[in-house]
Formats: C-alpha cells, structure tokens, sequence
C-alpha cells in the first residue's frame, strides 16, 4: 500500500511484504520489545573480566581467559585456503585453538616489543587475509598498540593516504604487495615485518636505509610463548578504521576499548551467536565489519570462526559452508548478487543445512536477493544497519522477531536510532529526514584521526550522530533506508531519494544493477539520471530507456522516472556493496574519479 509522501518529503512506500518467524523460537533475543524498555549496558560490562579486575586489554578479552578455561582447545580459527603458494604448495586447511591463538600472539607481541614497538603506537597490517593476518593483529592488541588494517587490494595512493594520516612506524605485509607501500613518502614507517620470503637487504628490496627489515617466520621461532597483556583503560585506542570513501576522501575512525562491550552483545542478539556454532563472516578485516564482527564479536563470545583464504570463487563458498557445517552467516548484499548470478545449480549440488541464522550487511539488500536467498537455504537475510563510526550494530532485523521485507529495521536495545529535520526535531512516520543516533554507545568512535573539526560536523545537532543517511519511520516503528543525505535528489520541488529508485529500477526485468544520481538541469534544479548495468540476453536501445523509464512512472511516482539513462558494464560499488555515486557524477560531468581503491573488483 503506498503512504501519501509529507509535502517535500521522498516519495515513500510501506512494504505489506513479512518474514513472519515461528511463535517458538531458540533466540537468545526472545522477547525484544522487553528487553528494550529494560536494558542497560552496565549489566553487559560484568561479562567481561577487566568488569572486576579493572584491567583492560581486549586480547585478554577474546583469547586469554578462553585459553585459560574450559574452551582452551576449542578451536578459534578454522582457515581454509586451496591456492598453491610458494610457502604453502598445497594450499592451506588449518585450525587454530584459543590457546594456539594465545601462544602465537604472545610470539608476535615479542617480536614487536624486541624491535622497541610499543604501547599506543600505529602498526598498519597489509595482509591477504591468512592466520597470519589475524595473528598480528592479536599480537599488536596484546602489546597495547593499534592496528590499522590495510584491505589487500589497496593501491599506492590509498595506502599513502591511510599510513600519512595515522603515522604508522611499522607494517606488516608480504613481499607480493611490497611495491605499492610508498616508502619514501612515508617518514614515519620505520619497520617493515615481511610475512614470506625469510632473506633480503634494504638495498634489494629498494628501501630506505632507515627502515628496518624483521622476517615474520624467522623471529616468530625464536620468540617467547608468554607475554602479558598491556594493561589500558576503557577510553584507550582499539583500533583505526578508514571509511570506504563512497562520498569522498577516506577518514581514519578510531575506536576504543570499550566497544567490546557492544561487539559482545549485539553478536549475541543481532547475530544470534551460540557457544556450539561454527560462525563466518565474509568481510575482510581491512574493513570494519571483518574486526567488529570477524574477530571482536565472535571471540570475545568464545565462538569458533571461519576464515576462507583466495580470491572469490562461488563453488568454494557453498563447499565452505558444507566442510565447516557454518551455522551463523554473515556476509554483504554484493556477495549474495554475485553468488546469485550464478543460478541454482552450484547450490543444489551443497548440504546447505547448517545454517540457522543469516545476516546481512553494507547496503540494503534488494527484495529479490532476499527471496533468492531464502530459496536455496530456507533462511532469510536479517538486515544490519551500522557505519563504520557506530563501530557496533545500531538498527537491525532480530532472529525471533517478524520484519519486513526491505526494512532496516528496529534500533539496538540500549540505543536510539530515529529520523528528525535539519534542527534536530523528530519526524512524523513516512517522512523523509536525517538518520540519527542518541549519544552516546559502547561502539561509538572516540575520534576521527588527526581531524577534530571533521569529527564535531558528526554532532552538530546536539545530542544526536548524524549519520549523513536519509531514511524514515514508518508507523509500526520500522526505518527504511533511502539513500546518503549529499545524495538526495531535490527535482521540480521534490526530494527523492537515490536507493529508492534504484530499488524500483532493479524490478524491471532488463536491469541487473542500478546507480542514481541528481544531474544539474536549469528548469528543474536536478534531473534524475540512472546508469543501469544489463543482465545478459538484453541490448541497449533507446526504446528500452523509454520503457524503464514507464516502468519506475508507474510502479513509483512521476517524479521519481529517470529522465536519462545510461547503460553501463558495471555499477561501480565499493567492497562492502555501497554505491560509488561520487563515481558515478564524475563519469557524467567527465572528470577524474579520484581514488577508487575501495571499489569492488
């Protein structure tokens, strides 16, 4: 049934579309509404030790009182990788124990602290995502330093940029990414941990004679199995996450100890995370999703994880998923397309009943990926809706609640997501506005780095995060996504948001994929204009630009019909599936792109 739109609101539209759950369910959510109203995060805190003992360090957290207890030789960390390497002919199938995981990041904080690596400073790790990449990052939490995690396919100018801001003095990486780390440009890198070939000189590796070169193989066999912990506060640096630079320039969000605390529970209701099950998240740890919820979340529950090494490849997703018998999977709106454009066929052929609980997350994932999904394995995808500042789960769909199909869903017990105007005042539902969140919560950031002003612009509007989303709230209470607040179209007196009429778009029948944006027109202010990605079997015409353009006039609203369209190969969307539509204004007015690193392959 579509809502009558406020006046100069979006055009909106309430789904009448539910995942109805069974009455009886095993959540460890049972009752949402409940634990709502009675919530509070200190009760959370007293699942920690540092609750009692005052002291902190979140690698104590997810590793150390597990090897010390009962799950010591539960297995942490099952990895999972057929290419053949130089170091590794076979491939790699490993597993790794709490205490396995504890021994070798006591090995790697000792190599660091040998080399007078310490407490505070930044370490960026620019791994392909092996053990090794999540031992390193136990080993820098466990000596009190700060990881900055670098994704694998990062070239030179976004690794200058993240390791300029943050001042690194040390990376770890392998030879293979070696050349894109600009060195000179970089007088604060002063150690280089190379994970791989055990020999080389500065001189052969082209490196400036001030940085030293530590082989990760050679000085992890000599080093101790001990070290304790550096002990910190709640308010201490956890962690440094750069944005995926979907609206512009990369920000360095750091985040601090605390935020374990919403890491634990919202892996607990959003995730539904059990003490038996075997749980894979698919987000590579360059990203925040691959350390809140691929090593914070699950370990400190003391849930065993999978880590698939390689590049992507659809049979061994759903080999995956049967080898491991995953119960808990969590992956993003991209890698569910990508996996349903290969068909039904590789599925059919996979035990698929492990799995009880799915999640998604990145951008909203379109109805009809949603029902795909729900075909193969019986589950549909729960929506999660956070940012890469929130640090933790803000507005999701819960294991034991019924929610629409479409929505974001409904705010993070201990949290307070709405919609309000410019001036901070909440809207009526159907309304679009600004999404926002109360302050403060466990996995809010501390800060963004080297930028106080960019940080305050967060909060402007006292007492609220503005996320920079446009969204609104329907009258059952549901947020519904419409797109990045610079996004937002104002045409002939109107705004529209982008998502919406990509949702529209990707309903015709032609359209595999779709990006909008708001192109500068004279007469109206902005025009909308839609570039569109095919799927096979259909050619570009101007007859079927006339005939999607009839399609969304008469499925949404006048208003809301691109009035140009452009066929292109692909949508270009950042890793984690958000939209690039900086990209995609820049392709239109024929400028450079910028930085497009982040960007999907």
């Amino acid at each position: 049934m579509k809502a009558k739109p406020a006046k100069n609101a979006s055009f909106v539209q309430e789904s009448s579309e539910w995942v109805r759950k069974p009455k009886k369910m095993d959540a460890n959510l049972q009752d949402y509404f409940k634990a709502y109203k009675n919530f509070s995060w200190k009760n959370v805190e007293k699942e920690f030790d540092w609750h009692k003992t005052k002291k902190v360090n979140i690698v104590h957290e997810m590793i150390d009182r597990h090897a010390a207890g009962v799950r010591k030789n539960k297995v942490a960390l099952y990895f999972w990788d057929p290419t053949s390497t130089s170091f590794h002919p076979q491939g790699r199938d490993e597993k790794y124990t709490f205490l396995d995981l504890k021994n070798l990041s006591s090995r790697f904080g000792n190599v660091l602290k040998k080399n007078q690596i310490k407490k505070k400073d930044r370490i960026a790790v620019f791994l392909p995502r092996t053990p090794e990449l999540y031992i390193s990052i136990l080993g820098i939490h466990r000596i009190g330093a700060i990881p900055v995690p670098l994704f694998e396919a990062f070239m030179e100018a976004a690794i200058e940029d993240r390791l300029s801001n943050s001042e690194a003095n040390t990376i770890v990486t392998t030879p293979e990414l070696l050349s894109r780390i600009p060195f000179s440009k970089l007088p604060h890198l002063k150690h280089l941990v190379f994970v791989g070939q055990t020999s080389g000189t500065n001189t052969s590796y082209g490196l400036p004679p001030t940085v030293r070169i530590h082989h990760y193989y050679e000085e992890m066999k000599s080093a101790s199995n001990y070290l304790e912990p550096a002990w910190l506060g709640v308010d201490d640096g956890l962690v440094i996450h750069y944005t995926s630079g979907s609206t512009g320039r990369s920000k360095g969000v750091l985040h601090r100890q605390y935020a374990m605390v919403g890491h634990f529970q919202t892996s607990k209701w959003a995730l539904d995370l059990k003490e038996e099950d075997v749980y894979w998240c698919t987000a590579d740890p360059g990203w925040v999703t691959g350390t809140s919820y691929g090593i914070y979340g699950p370990w400190t529950m003391g849930i065993s994880s999978v880590v698939l090494g390689g590049r992507f490849a659809v049979e061994r997703w759903y080999e995956a998923i049967e080898k491991y018998q995953v119960s808990v999977w969590y992956s993003a709106p991209t890698a569910f397309r990508m996996l349903m454009a290969h068909g039904k066929e590789i599925p059919a052929r996979h035990h698929l009943k492990s799995l009880r609980h799915i999640c998604s997350v990145g951008e909203p994932l379109n109805p009809e990926a949603l029902r795909w999904i729900r075909e193969i394995t019986g589950l549909a995808p729960h929506e999660t809706w956070w940012m890469t500042e929130t640090g933790m789960h803000i507005i999701c769909n819960y294991r034991s609640l019924d929610f629409k199909i479409g929505a974001m869903g409904r705010p993070f017990p201990g949290t307070y997501a709405t919609v309000v105007d410019d001036k901070g005042k909440e809207l009526p539902p159907n309304t679009l506005g600004n999404l926002v969140v109360k302050t403060p919560w466990p996995g809010m950031m501390k800060e963004i780095w080297g930028n106080p002003a960019k940080y305050k612009e967060y909060f402007r509007i006292k007492g609220w995060y503005l996320s920079g989303d446009t969204a609104y709230r329907d009258k059952e209470g549901f947020l519904w996504f419409a797109g990045r607040a610079d996004d937002v179209i104002k045409t002939a007196g109107e705004r529209v948001g982008p998502f919406e009429v990509e949702s529209a778009l990707v309903q015709h029948p032609a359209v595999a994929e779709a990006g909008v944006i708001g192109k500068p027109d004279e007469l109206r202010g902005h025009i909308i204009k839609a570039f569109i990605s095919l799927r096979s079997g259909f050619t570009p015409s101007d007859i079927l630009k006339k005939e999607i353009s009839e399609f969304v006039r008469k499925n949404m609203a006048a208003h809301a019909a691109p009035r140009e369209i452009e066929f292109c190969e692909k949508v270009p969307k950042t890793r984690s599936g958000k939209i690039m539509r900086r990209v995609l204004r820049a392709w239109d007015q024929g400028i450079p792109v910028g930085d497009i690193s982040t960007m999907e392959e």
